[in-house]
């Protein structure tokens, strides 16, 4: 949305000039659908920003400039299919808005923050934690992103993930909490802090900021 305001206009070309990858979030390929989960007016904004990267060679093919999507359900449901929502994906927006991208990422909405709140009012928190447990998969959690990726905080502070990172969760390496202490080896031995949240990305096909694991 941001590449849509006039004043932002030099960015494509500056993240083409520095070879920068892309992921942008895209709840759905409809108006109707995006605007009632993010708000007036945001998958218009969305459609123009995508249109000026592909302007500079993002997302199109042979260019070296990688632009993802990531898509998230608008409910507390499972994604489907990762493969078959990016082929959709790419169908609709290509023939209906002239948009191209690399990949779709699948993420499982994480009860957490807003989403939680959203669980709690609508009287679906038990019965979301459920499905996600119910549908744990001992191979997508042999792949999650926090046994090999560490998320940095904008103040410096590490988190195994960005969801603990929303949690305000630091890794469990007191001697190697911020990147002015950072301790390769210590962090390598650490045990994950983990709470119910992180059901959300066992569950099912799995889920990371990659998209599915499955």
């Amino acid at each position: 949305i941001l590449l849509a305001n006039a004043r932002f206009q030099d960015l494509p070309d500056f993240f083409k000039k520095n070879q920068v990858e892309i992921v942008s979030s895209l709840p759905y390929f409809s108006k109707t659908r995006t605007d009632r989960q993010r708000g007036q007016g945001v998958f218009d904004k969305s459609i123009e920003a995508l249109r000026r990267l592909n302007q500079v060679g993002y997302g199109r093919p042979d260019t070296g400039l990688t632009l993802n999507l990531v898509y998230n359900p608008s409910g507390s449901f499972l994604p489907g299919d990762q493969a078959g929502l990016e082929k959709e994906f790419k169908f609709r927006l290509k023939s209906q808005f002239g948009v191209d991208f690399n990949q779709l990422f699948c993420i499982t909405n994480m009860p957490i923050r807003r989403f939680e709140e959203y669980l709690q009012q609508s009287g679906n928190y038990e019965s979301y934690m459920s499905m996600l447990i119910q549908a744990f998969n001992p191979a997508a959690a042999s792949n999650v992103m926090c046994r090999n990726t560490i998320s940095v905080g904008w103040d410096g502070f590490l988190y195994d993930c960005d969801f603990n990172q929303m949690l305000e969760l630091k890794v469990n390496t007191k001697s190697s909490q911020h990147l002015r202490d950072f301790d390769l080896e210590a962090l390598t031995q650490r045990s994950i802090v983990v709470g119910s949240h992180c059901y959300g990305c066992t569950a099912g096909s799995g889920s990371s900021c990659g998209g599915s694991l499955g």
